[in-house]
């Protein structure tokens, strides 16, 4: 795409074209739109180093967020992107790029704050990553790292409960440590906590069905389809009876 066309698009857009393909589960469009943002904060900022360079104006950011934003934003998309893929490799080295993006001339204070904020998910980020590629080792420290950051429990426990699933892990001890705190979950309103705690419960429900536990097995199917309906996906809503099936 040629830098005339991409200094003029609108990050916004791009941005609401990213989270619309990350609520419909269209990773490869995630990926393409993630990518045309990265296009556009790279053009823009190397347009404002030559201006730099050459001590000439150099044009005013007329953005609603700083730069630095739009680039980190674009990397944790693209890796949550491949995380949803199972392309952990791929994932992993995204989330690389945006754990530090001090390299970054003349951040200034709300830069630095904002560079900081993708330093934290990437932590996060790389935690789940880890664990679901198998790397069991992690889960200690991610437990942990779960007791300090609470804001990051819900997303956390739906990782771990996917990873049980997937390697025939027994977290039972760990559900119990944060059993007070997951009773909360059901409370959330917003829609992106309400694709968690969706998460949550569908890989909770497979994960009773594999320790044997029936009844709360469906009880927790039948939860994960109450909010796949709340939240009108339908390839949510289609997936849940497969835990029934097999349950009863």
């Amino acid at each position: 795409m040629r830098p005339s066309i991409l200094k003029s698009l609108n990050p916004e857009i791009i941005m609401e074209m990213i989270e619309m393909a990350y609520r419909f589960e269209e990773w490869d469009k995630m990926l393409d739109a993630a990518g045309i943002l990265y296009s556009y904060a790279q053009c823009v900022y190397e347009e404002r180093q030559y201006y730099k360079a050459k001590k000439l104006p150099v044009p005013i950011l007329d953005t609603v967020r700083p730069l630095v934003y739009y680039f980190g934003f674009s990397h944790l998309m693209r890796g949550i992107a491949y995380q949803k893929q199972e392309k952990y490799g791929e994932a992993r080295e995204t989330i690389y790029r945006y754990a530090e993006l001090g390299w970054m001339e003349d951040l200034g204070l709300e830069g630095q704050a904002i560079a900081e904020e993708f330093r934290g998910l990437a932590r996060a980020n790389l935690y789940m990553v880890e664990i679901l590629s198998g790397r069991i080792e992690f889960l200690e420290g991610y437990t942990r790292f779960l007791q300090d950051n609470p804001e990051e429990l819900l997303p956390g426990l739906g990782v771990i409960l996917q990873a049980a699933v997937q390697y025939g892990l027994d977290v039972d001890d760990l559900l119990y440590r944060f059993a007070e705190q997951s009773a909360g979950f059901g409370e959330y309103e917003d829609a992106d906590n309400i694709v968690q705690y969706y998460c949550y419960c569908y890989h909770l429900a497979l994960y009773c069905k594999r320790r044997g536990r029936a009844p709360e097995a469906l009880d927790w199917t039948l939860q994960s389809l109450r909010l796949a309906h709340q939240s009108r996906h339908d390839g949510n809503f289609k997936r849940c009876p497969g835990v029934v099936r097999i349950t009863a």
